[in-house]
């Protein structure tokens, strides 16, 4: 989920959904064409011999991205990889980008930091690794790696690769992220088996069904904890609110990306039934996230409103609530103690979902701690802190668990 351009200054939470021209630049901007030099190469070493989830179909060199102040301090590699879809189980095949930093590694290999992004589209164009700047998150991956940590980045199914991507569907790309690890562990030598799971917006619902999902999924990797900014783990009421026609204007646009995704997976989900008006004239434009139809992104933005979204019968209301409460979290207990920062003034995620949802994990028996940040939004929240909760929980310290003992007091 993202801000719109102009309305607020983004950060790296703000998805990229409704920005045009760096979004438009991003998706366009790949090592598929210029110099020689610019050509990806194999990564030496990278083992293509498996079948199962996080196998490699393919791992190559970044070269554009690794000549930038970001790139010259890392091994770099855009993956191409199997995972698996969180509806039907079925195997997918799912890109990604990986990283380790440069140097010797320390006893036991990488700490991996498998991070989680915001909204950046719904199409295959929009994939990170597709961006010679990882679509503005090369910063992330900075930070992280220039900590001691390797990064895996996967782009979520349907994005960066060819097929559907499930948008709100934090299962699958919890598993696109789990397997994400374990293509970085068969791309680079020195990778250690721990890692955690970090994420925002979309991502940050990602990153808390891969703690759910990493102890039955893989076992063979030590999930040492996650955190969730601002996410998205339960966004059923967005329905509710088209029918009443109180979403805000970001609500909207992330509402318009959600009916387009279920439509695309979904044939029942009939697109008119839930647009009228400008939402019409503009529905296309807004699902775009490259090309010339996402020049015209900021004027559609400003043209629709909640109502143009309303669902027409409360049959169609209904159709959306069941298919988003299948998806929403959590849907198991955690695996790993989980921290989640969220915002009072959040135009996109209300923060009474968040507060519900991580009454429901505790309910579960999870370890959580969490912060509700009242005067900050979606893409302000602060979240230094985390960094040092990390870096515990890789040092094996005890989590603090605000859920009260269960059976109550």
């Amino acid at each position: 989920m993202t801000d719109a351009r102009g309305r607020r200054t983004p950060s790296w939470l703000v998805v990229l959904l409704v920005l045009v021209a760096a979004v438009s630049s991003a998706c366009g901007s790949t090592a598929k064409t210029g110099t020689l030099a610019d050509q990806p190469t194999p990564i030496p070493n990278a083992d293509l011999s498996g079948s199962g989830p996080g196998s490699l179909i393919s791992a190559s060199s970044m070269p554009v991205f690794s000549r930038s102040p970001e790139g010259r301090l890392v091994d770099a590699a855009r993956v191409v990889y199997r995972s698996t879809n969180g509806d039907t189980g079925q195997q997918t095949v799912v890109s990604g980008s990986v990283f380790t930093p440069k140097g010797d590694a320390p006893a036991g290999g990488w700490p991996v930091i498998s991070f989680g992004h915001g909204t950046t589209g719904l199409d295959e164009p929009c994939g990170p690794s597709l961006s010679d700047t990882l679509m503005g998150f090369s910063t992330i991956v900075d930070g992280y790696t220039s900590k001691g940590y390797a990064v895996a980045l996967a782009d979520y199914q349907g994005l960066g690769s060819p097929g559907v991507h499930p948008y709100t569907d934090s299962k699958t790309a919890a598993l696109n992220m789990i397997d994400a690890v374990r293509a970085l562990r068969h791309t680079f030598a020195r990778v250690s088996n721990r890692w955690a799971a970090v994420g925002g917006s979309q991502g940050g619902g990602a990153a808390w069904a891969a703690d759910e999902q990493a102890v039955t999924y893989a076992p063979e990797l030590e999930l040492v904890g996650a955190v969730a900014y601002v996410p998205a783990a339960d966004v059923t009421g967005l329905v509710d609110k088209a029918v009443a026609g109180t979403m805000t204007d970001d609500q909207s646009l992330a509402f318009q990306a959600i009916v387009e995704s279920l439509a695309r997976l979904h044939p029942d989900v009939v697109r008119d039934d839930y647009r009228r008006g400008a939402a019409v004239t503009y529905w296309d434009v807004l699902s775009a996230c490259s090309g010339p139809k996402a020049a015209s992104r900021a004027t559609a933005a400003a043209a629709v409103g909640s109502r143009d979204f309303a669902p027409a019968t409360p049959a169609a209301a209904e159709r959306l609530r069941t298919l988003l409460r299948a998806w929403a979290l959590p849907q198991q207990p955690l695996t790993a103690p989980m921290s989640v920062t969220y915002a009072g003034r959040d135009q996109f995620i209300d923060a009474q979902w968040t507060t519900d949802a991580i009454a429901r994990a505790c309910a579960l028996g999870g370890n959580v701690v969490w912060e509700l940040q009242p005067d900050k939004g979606h893409g302000d929240v602060d979240v230094a802190s985390r960094f040092g909760w990390i870096a515990d929980r890789f040092a094996g310290k005890p989590a603090v668990n605000q859920c009260p003992p269960r059976g109550g007091g």
